[in-house]
């Protein structure tokens, strides 16, 4: 008889988006003459820039030719790609990052799940509180992440770092010992960051205590602050403890084309075993690479007529984040993050928890956002809006929420 993995029947509930996209879906078919607004999960809305686009019909022209086709792709991604993204988001900052340490995927979100299977079970893993979910529930699915306990919304075997106002929704260095930290910056769910003389400490603490850190970038287009950190390897000693994950969702719109990349440095050994190695078995052995067009529309990405429309793009979804913050401040909600990031991190009112204020903007302002506490135990009571709708939706579902 066949035998299940068991860590799976510990996971408590459904994925968080899920059960947002079937309460959403139930209160939709009750009340189908409601417009909802959707500033719930962070899915673009913009279409692609003009240069991908270009870039990819390019791709697909090549495809169909005998002569320009292409079948399976690198293992670690062309090397048109890798050289794009080294020179600009890496060498372009005076980080010492390679072509052949960047391995292409299909998305920060599969890689941030997959990390975990090169590391022992026995590993600790650290995480911000609140954090994007996959963080935590990839480790429950491997075995590594102990009892939950229903009560207090925790795994025993997790550090958890609380992200609270009182330190400015960054964490501080764990009083526990952790052996894989993950960190987001620019934050989601919170939106927040953290400058370089503070990753900084982190890259230390990490050298110091023998740890690997886990550094999700997504969303490091929408930096807009001096001295915030773009990329982990702007910091000293970065490269014999950091592995970084990028995305191509947030920057260039890749949501529904997918595409993201993983950094992992040569000098990031466990003893005489370069994690590099591992990795690129792993990467070869169950991934067979993002597809040809969508990697020439990366490149494009990259391009000075990429570069500049994507810009605008950002700066569009970023006018929205202000006007979101701007609103609800003047509202009188507790607001934060819509700086540095695309997210707007805000305190329920009245009590509410975080699933009741849920409930309560659905209904009574028919306009959808991300209850905290499924970000985890200290987002309870918090909320996340995200600035990925439309201009129009964005300043309705404002106006909406300011009228309750």
């Amino acid at each position: 008889m066949f035998k299940l993995n068991e860590n799976y029947l510990k996971l408590p509930g459904s994925y968080l988006f899920s059960t947002i996209g079937k309460k959403v879906n139930a209160y939709a078919s009750a009340h189908p003459d409601k417009k909802i607004i959707r500033l719930g999960i962070g899915d673009v809305t913009q279409p692609l820039a003009p240069a991908i686009i270009q870039a990819m019909h390019g791709a697909v022209d090549e495809m169909g030719r005998a002569e320009t086709f292409r079948g399976y792709a690198p293992d670690l991604g062309y090397e048109f790609l890798r050289n794009a993204i080294a020179e600009n988001d890496y060498k372009a900052r005076g980080c010492d990052v390679s072509a052949d340490e960047i391995f292409v995927s299909d998305g920060a979100k599969c890689d941030s799940g997959n990390i975990q299977e090169i590391f022992s079970l026995d590993n600790k893993i650290a995480v911000c509180d609140p954090v994007y979910p996959v963080y935590v529930d990839s480790n429950v699915m491997a075995g590594r992440t102990g009892v939950y306990d229903d009560v207090s919304g925790t795994w025993s075997d997790v550090i958890y770092m609380p992200c609270t106002e009182e330190n400015g929704f960054a964490p501080e260095l764990p009083s526990q010992t952790p052996d894989l930290i993950y960190l987001c910056f620019p934050n989601n769910p919170t939106g927040a960051t953290i400058y370089k003389e503070q990753l900084q400490e982190w890259v230390d603490y990490a050298n110091r205590t023998g740890a690997v850190i886990i550094y999700d970038a997504a969303y490091e287009a929408y930096i807009s602050e001096e001295d915030v950190p773009h990329s982990i390897y702007e910091c000293r000693g970065a490269r014999s403890c950091a592995i970084e994950l990028r995305s191509f969702s947030k920057n260039a719109g890749f949501t529904g084309v997918r595409l993201g990349f993983t950094v992992v440095p040569k000098e990031l050994k466990c003893g005489d075993v370069a994690l590099h190695s591992l990795w690129a078995r792993r990467h070869g052995t169950k991934y067979n690479g993002a597809p040809y067009i969508v990697q020439r529309a990366g490149e494009a990405v990259y391009s000075a007529e990429g570069s500049v429309q994507l810009k605008e793009q950002v700066a569009y979804y970023m006018n929205n984040a202000h006007y979101i913050l701007k609103g609800l401040r003047e509202a009188g909600y507790t607001v934060s993050g819509g700086v540095n990031a695309p997210y707007i991190w805000l305190k329920a009112p009245d009590g509410m928890s975080s699933w009741e204020f849920f409930d309560y903007l659905l209904e009574h302002a028919n306009v959808v956002g991300t209850p905290g506490s499924g970000f985890g135990p200290s987002g309870e009571t918090y909320f996340r809006l995200t600035a990925f709708g439309s201009y129009e939706n964005t300043v309705e579902a404002v106006d909406r929420i300011r009228a309750l």
